[in-house]
């Protein structure tokens, strides 16, 4: 399979359908899943543009539920599941919470900070240090974003005219 394990598999299909319902609100479509183990903690679709809040990513969303959730702002022993690498932000959260690991899928060539821009959580600075999976469902992460910003082109050209 890969080295993509069933449970990795699941929470990340978990995420893709929140990135779906956050692609019907009008909002880019990045989804993310909280769990510790197989237990799901939390799940959130991008909202800030719904939420009029720069902060409302998916990932952020999902720390906020199961911190309240848990009843405490550590989350350790957890992993996020996000279908979009993480922005400077999001990896900052995810490290606050002392999350142990996150799985993504989607690459983030322009502002992904596990990797692809940005080291943050490997790169040694920090005193905590998280283990990365990317490229998990990667081919769907990636469709669905490519998806909603040709439809969002289509629709401004449309109304842009000739």
């Amino acid at each position: 399979m890969n080295g993509q394990s069933t449970i990795d598999l699941a929470f990340m299909r978990l995420a893709l359908e929140q990135a779906r319902q956050a692609a019907e609100a009008g909002e880019v479509p990045v989804g993310a899943v909280l769990a510790q183990g197989e237990m799901l903690l939390a799940a959130a679709a991008n909202r800030p543009i719904a939420a009029s809040d720069p902060t409302a990513h998916a990932e952020i969303l999902a720390i906020r539920e199961a911190a309240i959730k848990t009843g405490n702002y550590r989350l350790p022993e957890t992993t996020l599941y996000v279908t979009l690498e993480p922005c400077i932000m999001c990896m900052g959260a995810i490290l606050q919470a002392r999350i142990q690991r996150l799985v993504f899928g989607a690459l983030e060539p322009k502002t992904g900070a596990a990797g692809s821009r940005y080291t943050i959580g490997t790169d040694d600075l920090l005193n905590h240090q998280l283990e990365i999976t990317n490229g998990i469902l990667e081919a769907e992460c990636s469709q669905i974003l490519k998806d909603f910003f040709r439809k969002r082109r289509a629709r401004k050209a449309s109304e842009n005219g000739p």
